[in-house]
């Protein structure tokens, strides 16, 4: 892995988008971060720059620009904020495996994708289904590395919190003692360090990486 890069980064207002995005910004070696987003991001950098649409499509690129060897895809929804199972399927299987396609026609070689703990294609969740029908088909797409993160619980700061995470995150003192052996995957992790997990081993010269469970817990992340 070459010591500076560019990266592309999709999903950047989400809870492991920002923290992607930050600590990507304070990384020396990262020269270009083109952030592929459907909104306006509050962030403003030289490294930044910013590719807006409403459908996550790259239309313009500056012959000037490094090809972007790495990618981060850290998009989702829930069947709350977006209507319906239908709605939540166009977004976390379609969308994303749409930016994935896009992103290996662009040049990205290495790309880390969020998904969840327990996502399966035939899971009896429908958001657990289509998270594992995303897995299975981006997996397919020939990157040299691909890695899925799949946490389970997140701590963080959302633009718009979700009821169920701050629920939990309210009796997690009281469950924690319990969170053991087999159910230790279920312990809710700071968003933080999964990104840096992500950029990490994403990042690694001798793939795949090691991952330390001392510093992620649980099987956060699964290469290929």
């Amino acid at each position: 892995m070459p010591s500076s890069r560019s990266v592309i980064l999709a999903g950047a207002t989400g809870l492991v988008g920002d923290e992607l995005l930050h600590q990507l910004l304070g990384d020396q070696n990262v020269t270009h971060i083109h952030v592929v987003t459907r909104r306006p991001i509050a962030l403003v950098s030289d490294k930044i720059i910013v590719h807006q649409s409403p459908d996550l499509s790259v239309t313009h690129w500056q012959p000037q620009w490094p090809v972007p060897l790495q990618g981060y895809i850290s998009l989702g929804t829930t069947k709350q904020q977006a209507g319906s199972k239908k709605a939540l399927e166009a977004v976390d299987y379609q969308l994303v495996v749409k930016v994935a396609r896009m992103m290996a026609v662009m040049g990205v070689k290495h790309l880390a994708v969020v998904s969840s703990l327990f996502s399966h294609p035939w899971s009896p969740s429908h958001y657990l289904r289509c998270k594992g029908k995303m897995e299975r088909a981006v997996s397919e797409m020939g990157f040299e590395r691909f890695l899925i993160a799949r946490p389970g619980p997140l701590l963080g700061e959302r633009e718009s919190p979700r009821k169920d995470e701050q629920m939990l995150q309210r009796f997690m003192p009281a469950l924690s003692p319990f969170l053991a052996g087999p159910l230790a995957d279920l312990e809710p992790v700071e968003a933080v360090r999964v990104a840096r997990a992500m950029i990490t081993a994403l990042s690694e010269e001798n793939w795949p990486g090691r991952i330390d469970r001392r510093t992620l817990p649980g099987r956060i992340l699964n290469q290929y």
